[in-house]
């Protein structure tokens, strides 16, 4: 075996590196583009966390919980001239897929939709009844059947 078995580049490794008078040099960052990972499935982890993303059913009322939950409506539309504070817990349905989450706001009540039954807050969110899980304000203290 000849030595130069060993190195075979040994004869242009210390040539200068060819510059091309035709082509301009890449940029770097493009030169750095072309080692990127390959997403051969474009929008496919988007799609995977989008099914991880977890929801909940929409709790039903049982029939004394809803009878309560209208008392307290009623208690409110009787002094809605004092706007008072209210905390509510509701259901805001998933854009997206079924189901969805429960949201918990605290507010001062502006008005009550009766067209279409619904709290309306100060800053303007607007709860529709349907969706209330839970009510509470300091105006139910003292209401029959009020626990808390």
């Amino acid at each position: 075996m000849k030595e130069t078995d060993y190195f075979p580049y040994e004869d242009i490794i210390d040539l200068p590196h060819p510059i091309s008078k035709i082509h301009r040099p890449m940029a770097l960052a493009d030169r750095a583009a072309q080692f990127n990972p390959f997403a051969a499935l474009t929008g496919y982890d988007d799609e995977i966390r989008e099914a991880a993303r977890f929801t909940c059913e929409k709790i039903l009322l049982a029939e004394d919980e809803k009878q309560a939950l209208d008392k307290k409506l009623q208690a409110l539309l009787l002094r809605i001239e004092e706007q008072p504070d209210v905390e509510v817990v509701y259901f805001v349905a998933d854009e997206k897929k079924s189901g969805g989450s429960y949201q918990t706001i605290q507010g001062t009540l502006k008005k009550m939709d009766m067209l279409h039954p619904a709290l309306i807050l100060h800053d303007g969110t607007r709860i529709e009844v349907q969706d209330i899980l839970r009510l509470e304000s300091r105006i139910f203290d003292g209401l029959p059947g009020d626990e808390g």
